[in-house]
């Protein structure tokens, strides 16, 4: 407790956000790309102690948020056949599809399962020889290297029986969607730190440079978070653009190797559709082939489950790509809550519209 303790110490942030007020001269806008850091901004206030004139925009870094809504439906799909455990974490079971949530399904009767480790799903497989166990590996890069283990045993084991429903997404790319799209108003990033624990950051070195763009991977306690400002308004008061990592005591620039290398071995990079921002080249993992006989989405049929439909007054794709705040949507708070969401940002414990709903609710007039 006592590290946590030093990166939640009230004096030391009220330090940093006056060295960041002295250290500004005009306004700025920084975008946290982490949902995990969305969450602490709102919960301790961190973006209230900041200067007037430095916003804070919220970024497409929620794994659940930018699963799109055709792949929930496809889960729904495989859910439901009589022949499947499904299995997942926790927050994908709320996640509204076009026909109801994975959550309804399995009150109606459908072995759909809640792991905290897509290993345990192999073993509900080696338990199960009769039946299809398909584990819902959605997420960035965090998630993956756990799903990649879960295919290498189930291969190791030849377990046949077992499959994934993959629905990875990758970090940089969506960053370069952002910052060519018209209406961006990025100027520097907050880095996702749990991703780059993983990958690293050398990645993010040559967005940084071509797009002339500061870029902190920062943690995610208060402190983490405001000395991650603070290094990015340094950059840009000075007209820098670089790849800084403030979350040193975790994160190398090389990632962690061996992670990296069971990714490579199990994953191949390929386009993958975002909610709320369609297809992106290369931002996406799928199955190499030679592990294509673990991968669900072509050991099940489905055929045309017919078109996927979001809600018309949802806006999670905006606020996904931080054009919009969750305050802005009409539904936030009234037809959309914690209890009834209408899109996968409300549901997420990561989501930015949940965070909001929790810690800056607006009361319904």
């Amino acid at each position: 407790m006592k590290l946590v303790d030093e990166y939640r110490d009230p004096s030391r942030a009220r330090k940093l956000a006056d060295a960041i007020a002295r250290t500004m001269t005009r306004p700025w806008t920084l975008m946290e790309v982490c949902g995990g850091q969305t969450h602490t901004i709102l919960r301790h206030g961190v973006d209230q102690l900041l200067p007037a004139g430095l916003e804070l925009l919220h970024g497409p870094g929620c794994p659940v948020c930018v699963t799109p809504l055709e792949m929930i439906d496809r889960a729904h799909a495989i859910a439901s056949r009589d022949d499947v455990v499904f299995c997942s974490f926790g927050d994908m079971l709320r996640v509204p599809g076009s026909h109801g949530d994975l959550l309804k399904l399995k009150s109606e009767g459908r072995d759909i399962r809640v792991l905290y480790s897509p290993l345990d799903a192999v073993k509900i497989a080696e338990a199960n020889p009769d039946r299809q166990v398909v584990f819902f590996a959605v997420g960035f890069e965090t998630t993956a290297p756990a799903n990649a283990m879960a295919a290498s045993v189930a291969k190791r084991r030849e377990v046949t029986n077992f499959s994934l429903l993959v629905s990875h997404v990758l970090v940089p790319p969506s960053l370069t969607y952002i910052l060519q799209a018209p209406d961006n108003r990025v100027q520097a990033f907050l880095g996702p730190g749990h991703v780059c624990t993983v990958m690293g950051t050398q990645e993010y070195e040559a967005i940084s440079a071509r797009y002339r763009v500061p870029i902190v991977v920062s943690g995610f306690e208060p402190v983490d978070l405001l000395e991650g400002v603070l290094a990015a308004v340094r950059q840009l008061e000075r007209g820098e653009a670089r790849v800084d990592n403030q979350y040193a005591r975790v994160v190398r620039r090389e990632g962690n190797t061996a992670a990296r290398a069971l990714l490579e071995e199990v994953f191949e990079v390929c386009d993958r559709p975002w909610r709320g921002i369609g297809i992106l080249p290369k931002s996406g993992l799928r199955l190499s082939y030679e592990y294509r006989s673990f991968d669900a989405d072509l050991r099940f049929d489905q055929g045309d489950g017919g078109r996927s439909v979001e809600p018309s007054v949802c806006i999670s794709g905006q606020i996904l790509r931080g054009t919009k705040k969750p305050t802005d949507c009409p539904a936030f708070g009234t037809a959309c809550t914690a209890a009834t969401p209408l899109g996968a940002t409300m549901v997420s414990s990561e989501g930015a519209c949940a965070a909001y709903f929790r810690y800056r609710p607006r009361r319904a007039s």
